[in-house]
């Protein structure tokens, strides 16, 4: 009896490494020994952090920095940065973005290839010189940062229109503006990069209030000043 249980717990052996062992083989030489559908989304994003879509060229924008300068989307060509929607005046989420903001400049300041584009929604009272001093405020040294202002309607457009995030005037809410918190992540190409959500689909714009939503784009960042 002894002799025939060896001989089965043999075969099943046998059977075991002609089934199996050839796919673990493969998989250590293909490096996906650790791959599989939730250890890709560990970290909460549900996101591939490999594979960042791209949704299409920057809108183009030409607008006047804290400097006086005239910086447009062809400034920043070459870079990757990051685009946001704000007023210096803003009293509710404006200062939570701008801290985090200030947190990614930090990440990666230093950097040449990195920058930020801060638009104002409210130019009548963001004037540059508003700006210069609203940057000095929170923190903002990156040379690459630059905080921008122009016509109203303009800036209305490019984000309505050009970047399909809302801002416009709301005389009943405080600041009587209203806007987005989204920051929009681009490539030194002049692309528009996401991630996608847990279902497949592009998140377009990552949260700029949220811890989440700035862990994703940091860790975006780095994979596209890579490319």
């Amino acid at each position: 009896m002894k002799n025939k249980s060896y001989i089965g717990v043999a075969f099943i052996i046998l059977v075991f490494g002609i089934l199996f062992v050839p796919k673990i083989v493969s998989r250590c030489e293909n490096n996906d020994v650790v791959k599989g559908e939730r250890l890709d989304n560990v970290g909460g994003t549900g996101a591939s952090e490999t594979s960042i879509l791209t949704l299409g060229k920057v809108p183009a924008f030409e607008l006047t920095n804290q400097e006086g300068q005239k910086i447009s989307d062809k400034s920043y060509l070459g870079k990757v940065y990051i685009v946001e929607f704000f007023f210096s005046t803003c009293p509710t989420i404006c200062p939570k973005m701008n801290r985090n903001m200030v947190d990614i400049q930090n990440m990666f300041f230093g950097n040449p290839n990195f920058g930020i584009a801060s638009i104002s929604i409210d130019p009548t009272h963001d004037t540059p010189q508003v700006l210069k001093d609203h940057a000095k405020l929170i923190g903002a040294k990156s040379s690459n940062w630059h905080f921008l202002t122009g016509d109203q309607q303009y800036i209305f457009d490019l984000a309505n229109k050009g970047f399909n995030v809302y801002a416009g005037k709301n005389p009943k809410i405080p600041g009587g503006f209203e806007h987005s918190g989204f920051f929009a992540l681009i490539d030194k190409k002049g692309n528009i990069r996401c991630r996608k959500d847990e279902y497949g689909n592009p998140i377009v714009y990552y949260d700029g209030i949220e811890k989440s939503g700035i862990e994703a784009i940091t860790k975006d960042i780095k994979i596209l000043l890579n490319e």
